[in-house]
Parts: structure tokens; C-alpha cells; sequence
């Protein structure tokens, strides 16, 4: 009789797959029986430093390819449907039908955000009326290096909602995954991998929210927070003290898997910052 094969679930960072540097896993009480890599706070300094590393060439590049390099991930997304419908339902108590239209919002999404990049500047940016000689403008820049945490609730599509419009803005990021669900997740990795997104613009963090979240809101070289959940003052307090920007996506169960909520300007917009030029007009 043949012995199966079962799968290591490693994490993503900087467009490889490490296992836990503390060589601790974990159950998810979504999936008994299943052992996944526990990131560490080494890790997520790791994965800091990949993103880091990676944000100069993510965000020097034109909107318009980055917009094709998240439609080129909704591609490969769309080749791994059914690997990634398997994963939802071994980690859920999701059925067919549900885990099938979770991955189809999945790619709606990514799909959607690989629209906006060489858009940006239009929407967010301006030409400002100046007296004077001068031209002004308002540009945007991405803020920098992200820290995100994905809700309980959608193993995939939360973990999409929270990280592909950062991306889109030019932002690198870190994941957090679902604690409950982290499978689908870390399989996403498996379709980062094999796309043209750079490593480290996406690292996938395994673990328990109450040992990183702490070390994400006080890390210095972490530029933002986007987190699911309610707010709390202990991480208010720690990210203000580090000098970051935070914000609290507060949607219901049901929201979380409706694309008309998770696809808008106001995921993309906290992390953009306009800044403003002045440029001499010609004699």
C-alpha cells in the first residue's frame, strides 16, 4: 500500500519557503491534525527586512506593471482554483459551494486592483492652481513598508482584501495570516511564488495574533499597520510610540465576503501619501 504524501505548510518569505526559525508548529482549530510552521519574532523581522528590502524596486516601478503583475497573479490563481478550493475546505467547514465563491471573489479582486495601480495619480493626485510662475503638483507615493493582519473569518479573500490594495499603492507587505485558518493562506504562497510579484513584496506569516501583533505595532522599521478586528490601546499605544500609521478594518462576518466592501479606494488610500512639488514654468 502506498504511503501519501502529506504537505509541509512553511511560510513565505522574501519569495521563499522557510520553516519557523524557532522549528515550532502549531494546529489551527480549523484543521486538527494538520501541523504548521509557527512564525517567531525572528521571523517577522525576516520578513521585515525582505520587504524592506524589496520596496525600492516594487514601488520604482510604472503603475501600469504592477498592474500587470497582479493581473498575471489573478491568472494564477485562476489555474490553482481547485487546489485552493480543496485547501478552504480542509481548514473550514465551508461546503463546495461556498469554498467555489470565495476563490471566484478572490481572483474578482485581484483582478479589479490590478486596474487601479496607473491610476493612482489621477485619482488621488492633483494640479494645484498656484499665483505665480511655478506649477504645483500633488503626487503619491506608497507609505512605505506595511504590516497587515487578515481576519478570522476568510482564510483567502480576507487575506487578498488586506494585502493586494498595499500593494497596488506601491507598499510592501507582511502578512499575518487567519490563526484558524491559515492553510489557503500559506497555499497562496505556492501562486506568489510561480507569479512575476517580487520576492518580498508579499511575505505570509503563520502563528498566533497575540505574540506578533505586539511585535509589529512597536517594530521601527515597520511604516504602517492594517489590521482586522476591533481596536485596542495596547497596540494604539505601541505603534504611536514607534511613530506608525494604523488602521482598523472593523467589518462584519458577512461584509468580509462581499466585493462591493473590499474593493475601493478606501483600502488603498491610508497608505498613500501625497506630497507636494513645485516646478519652475518655462520663460
Amino acid at each position: 500500500m502506498r504511503v501519501s504524501v502529506k504537505k509541509t505548510y512553511k511560510l513565505y518569505i522574501g519569495g521563499k519557503f522557510p520553516r519557523s526559525e524557532s522549528g515550532i508548529t502549531f494546529e489551527p482549530s480549523g484543521a486538527p491534525g494538520v501541523n504548521v510552521a509557527q512564525a517567531s519574532r525572528k521571523d517577522l523581522r525576516e520578513a521585515v527586512v525582505a520587504a524592506r528590502g524589496a520596496l525600492k524596486g516594487w514601488s520604482g516601478r510604472t503603475g501600469y506593471n504592477r498592474g500587470q503583475i497582479l493581473y498575471r497573479l489573478a491568472e494564477i490563481i485562476e489555474t490553482r482554483a481547485n487546489a485552493l478550493i480543496d485547501e478552504i475546505r480542509a481548514s473550514s467547514r465551508k461546503s463546495q459551494a461556498a469554498a467555489e465563491k470565495e476563490v471566484e471573489a478572490a481572483i474578482d479582486l485581484v483582478t479589479w486592483y490590478a486596474g487601479l495601480p496607473d491610476k493612482l495619480q489621477q485619482l488621488l493626485g492633483a494640479q494645484n492652481e498656484v499665483s505665480g510662475p511655478f506649477f504645483n503638483f500633488s503626487v503619491v507615493e506608497p507609505t512605505g513598508v506595511i504590516c497587515a493582519v487578515a481576519p478570522e473569518t476568510s482564510g483567502l479573500l480576507g487575506a487578498l482584501a488586506v494585502s493586494v490594495p498595499l500593494i497596488a499603492g506601491g507598499n510592501t507587505v507582511v502578512l499575518l495570516l487567519s490563526e484558524a485558518s491559515p492553510l489557503v493562506g500559506l497555499a497562496l504562497g505556492e501562486a506568489l511564488a510561480v507569479s512575476d510579484v517580487p520576492g518580498g513584496t508579499l511575505n505570509l506569516l503563520a502563528g498566533h495574533r497575540v505574540d506578533l501583533l505586539p511585535q509589529m505595532a512597536s517594530h521601527r522599521d515597520v511604516d504602517g499597520l492594517l489590521l482586522a478586528g476591533e481596536p485596542d490601546s495596547a497596540t494604539g499605544t505601541a505603534a504611536a510610540d514607534a511613530v506608525k500609521r494604523v488602521r482598523w478594518a472593523q467589518l462584519s462576518e458577512r461584509d468580509w465576503s462581499r466585493l462591493d466592501k473590499l474593493t475601493s479606494l478606501h483600502w488603498v488610500r491610508p497608505f498613500i501619501e501625497v506630497k507636494t512639488l513645485w516646478h519652475p514654468k518655462a520663460p
